[in-house]
């Protein structure tokens, strides 16, 4: 468990560090979107490409909130338990979390293999299959946008980021157990 959890720690913390800098990226699409479309002819890729990086930063940028703890919690209560208790009580509420997780990963899968031209419905064999040369990649989804950019590197990014959710989660609830059990196991940065 602990090396487990010292690796996808470490992997998270190093992606949420990078993507804490993602943030400056969108500002210039953004700020490139204002004045393009105050000097110039507007263009037609800033908006679209603007969402995408925000889908960036908030999915690749999801496990290192989850891992330092910033996320939104009810404290009514909580604040005045004991390590113990709080460790129980994240320990069952973590489950909900992963199943969550698990059902979003299949569903970002399933709408990646669509965007990539399948249009079947067991997305984990259509993945295998384009490693093993059995699948080929069909007609490539596109935005209804003007602009019609491909969709599937979004997606992938999406799939990406849940994966790595899920990872994190896994890795909290090893803590979790841990911090019941009266251990402790801390990541490399903490």
């Amino acid at each position: 468990m602990q090396a487990y959890v010292r690796a996808v720690d470490a992997i998270n913390y190093r992606i949420g560090r990078f993507m804490m800098w993602g943030l400056f990226g969108l500002m210039g699409i953004l700020l490139w979107s204002s004045i393009s479309k105050t000097f110039f002819l507007p263009s037609l890729w800033t908006l679209e490409l603007a969402q995408f990086a925000l889908v960036t930063y908030y999915l690749l940028g999801g496990p290192y909130s989850i891992q330092l703890g910033s996320n939104v919690r009810m404290d009514l209560f909580y604040g005045n338990w004991s390590h113990q208790r709080k460790a129980w009580f994240d320990a069952c509420t973590v489950l909900f979390l992963i199943f969550y997780l698990s059902v979003l990963l299949y569903g970002s899968l399933s709408s990646t293999a669509y965007s990539l031209g399948y249009w079947g419905s067991e997305p984990i064999t259509f993945f295998t299959g384009l490693i093993t040369g059995e699948e080929d990649i069909g007609r490539l989804e596109r935005s209804s946008t003007a602009w019609r950019p491909v969709i599937w590197p979004v997606k992938s990014i999406m799939a990406l980021g849940f994966f790595l959710m899920l990872l994190q989660a896994i890795s909290e609830l090893f803590k979790d157990i841990a911090r019941i059990r009266g251990e402790e196991i801390g990541s490399p940065q903490q």
